[in-house]
């Protein structure tokens, strides 16, 4: 099997995680700059077998579109060029950040990590790649 990448989009950084080859479970694999994002996953599709690309759906609570929501919209539009034979899917990714923060507070971090925005996009791609899963056993 191949993997399935989890994408956190921001307009600044982007949040990556994957699954391990059998996807089973997803883990935080790193923040790119949102400018260097696709020279990123070239590099990374080129060296390891990639079968899906999940990119966070930003909504708001009441379901609406967040307002970065069109330049995702225009990114997995790029992604869906650029990679024709991969999968591109999107997962709605309300709460996730919150999520990532309570997480990372809890596992104990020192108040610089917590503070590491980094690591919460980081944290919040693995959150999307496990409810896209989640949703995905479910069918």
């Amino acid at each position: 099997m191949a993997r399935i990448l989890g994408i956190d989009y921001g307009t600044k950084k982007i949040g990556i995680a994957t699954t391990d080859p059998l996807q089973i479970i997803s883990s935080a694999l790193t923040t790119v700059a949102t400018k260097d994002i696709f020279s990123f996953l070239a590099k990374y599709i080129e060296e390891e077998e990639v079968e899906c690309i999940v990119v966070g759906a930003p909504l708001l609570e009441n379901g609406q579109p967040a307002q970065i929501a069109h330049l995702v919209v225009g990114f997995v539009r790029k992604l869906e060029k650029l990679y024709p034979s991969l999968k591109i899917e999107t997962q709605d990714e309300r709460y996730t950040s919150k999520d990532a923060k309570r997480i990372i507070l809890a596992s104990g971090a020192k108040k610089k990590k917590r503070r590491d925005k980094s690591l919460v996009d980081r944290v919040s791609a693995a959150l999307i790649l496990e409810a896209y899963m989640e949703r995905k056993r479910q069918f």
